[in-house]
């Protein structure tokens, strides 16, 4: 089980950190909060398509470098299981060795991107300008409120964006045997085919 768990991580959560590991992969892509999606189809619709590209881009760079520091949180989580565990989810559903990481590792990770992200937006000074448009958008009567915290919404997402890939990966593990790449992996889940 910890084999499979490391290969998941490793194989999805690299693919993440490389340069648009978020902004082109469209199942974890961060976008604008869907209340502000609007505003990227007008800058769009008057022909400020390539503006509105650096501001998603901007978000989506800042989670790519926070993943970085995700696989030694996992190294952990991983080495935590126990038989219990193990068992647990190989019987489980189809995403249970998600849930266990998701359990283990998300309060740990947040608290390692949101530094990671706040500094890659302050450098660009998208935290000012981000906290001070959504202040404004709040502001207009009859809107749902938005988040004005930047680095918060990309931290939240960018975590999404991590159990998303694992859950990818588990999925293939779980259900194509062509994915057990190795003995062990072929023991393993052949127990739950």
């Amino acid at each position: 089980m910890r084999q499979a768990l490391d290969f998941g991580i490793n194989k999805q959560v690299s693919k993440l950190t490389a340069e648009d590991g978020f902004f082109k992969n469209e199942l974890v892509k961060i976008l604008l909060p869907e209340e502000l999606q609007k505003v990227d189809k007008a800058l769009r619709d008057i022909g400020l398509g390539n503006l509105a590209d650096e501001g998603l881009k901007t978000l989506n760079r800042a989670a790519e470098n926070a993943v970085k520091e995700a696989t030694p949180i996992f190294v952990n989580a991983v080495k935590e299981i126990t038989f219990a565990d193990a068992k647990n989810i190989l019987l489980g559903v189809d995403d249970a060795a998600t849930k266990y990481l998701t359990e283990k590792t998300e309060a740990a990770l947040y608290d390692k991107f949101n530094p990671v992200i706040k500094n890659s937006f302050s450098k660009v000074g998208a935290d000012q300008i981000w906290g001070n448009l959504i202040n404004k958008y709040n502001s207009i009567p009859f809107t749902n409120n938005v988040n004005p915290d930047l680095t918060d919404y990309v931290t939240g997402e960018a975590l999404k964006g991590v159990y998303t890939m694992i859950a990818v990966e588990e999925k293939e593990i779980r259900n194509k045997v062509s994915s057990r790449t190795t003995d062990l992996l072929k023991r393993v889940f052949a127990l739950q085919d």
